[in-house]
C-alpha cells in the first residue's frame, strides 16, 4: 500500500504550519517504513494496518499542539507490489527520457 497524505493544524496563532507538520514528519521518518515527503504531501510504503498507523500517529503530533487537524489521503491499494514508492517514479522517468 503506498499512501500519500498532508496533515496540518487548523486554527492557533501562526500563519506557519511547518513546525507542527515536522513533528508528523518525524514520527513517518521513525516509523522505518519506506517514505518521502514533498512540499504538499507526504508519501508512506507497508502493509495497511503499518501505514495507518503511522498515519494516526501522525495527525496525533499535530493534534497535540492544534484545536482541530486536517487530513488528506490518497492511497494507492495494490496487493503483492512494494517498492512502488521510488518505482513509479522511475517508470515516469523512462518515458521522459527514453533512451
Amino acid at each position: 500500500m503506498l499512501v500519500a497524505f498532508s496533515v496540518s493544524p487548523l486554527g492557533g496563532e501562526s500563519g506557519s504550519v511547518a513546525k507542527s507538520v515536522a513533528e508528523a514528519v518525524k514520527v513517518v521518518r521513525s516509523s522505518g517504513l519506506p517514505n518521502s515527503t514533498s512540499a504538499m504531501f507526504t508519501e508512506v510504503e507497508g502493509e495497511w494496518d503499518e501505514v495507518m498507523a503511522v498515519v494516526k500517529q501522525a495527525v496525533e503530533a499535530v493534534q497535540a499542539s492544534a484545536p482541530r487537524v486536517s487530513l488528506v489521503l490518497k492511497a494507492d491499494i495494490r496487493p503483492g507490489y512494494t517498492g512502488q514508492i521510488t518505482a513509479k517514479v522511475e517508470r515516469l522517468e523512462q518515458h521522459l527520457d527514453p533512451q
